[in-house]
């Protein structure tokens, strides 16, 4: 599995977002194609929209658990609650071992600064300033240990 945070990592640096990227490396797994998985977790990079929200990571982490335990009847109260516990129990995991969940903090940017209109290039000096990519690489990392948590309580 330590091949599936690779690849999260490998399409952070090749041009996707956070949230492309952690989707992306497991979407095999949910029967999905690389193509949809980066077009349904297109829009919550940048901490969703680039609004510095909730970290793009996080919510990948967040978008995978569902694929795994999201319920598919409305009715369904207990499935509804067991994944959001487990979204819960992801979240405080994520912001234990990164000290946010939010992407404005754990890019240490200011409230009132203003969010680019447009993308930064990926560039040496764009890796050095920001966490994205230990972000991704935690988010990735989570899953895998929640994965192989799982299938060893199972067995």
């Amino acid at each position: 599995m330590e091949d599936r945070i690779e690849l999260a990592v490998s399409l952070f640096k090749e041009g996707y977002n956070c949230s492309q990227s952690v989707v992306a490396a497991f979407a095999d797994m949910y029967g999905f194609t690389r193509e949809q998985a980066l077009k349904m977790s297109a829009s919550f990079g940048g901490g969703i929209g680039r609004m510095r929200q909730t970290c793009g990571a996080a919510c990948g982490l967040f978008l995978v658990a569902g694929l795994e335990t999201g319920c598919t009847e409305g009715r369904n109260r207990e499935g509804k609650e067991a994944n959001y516990i487990l979204v819960q129990q992801l979240a405080q995991e994520f912001e234990k071992r990164n000290g946010s969940l939010i992407c404005s903090q754990l890019l240490g940017l200011d409230k009132s600064a203003p969010t680019p209109a447009t993308p930064e290039a990926r560039t040496a000096e764009y890796y050095k300033k920001r966490p994205c990519v230990k972000m991704v690489e935690e988010a990735a990392r989570i899953w895998v240990e929640y994965l192989e948590n799982n299938k060893k309580n199972s067995i």
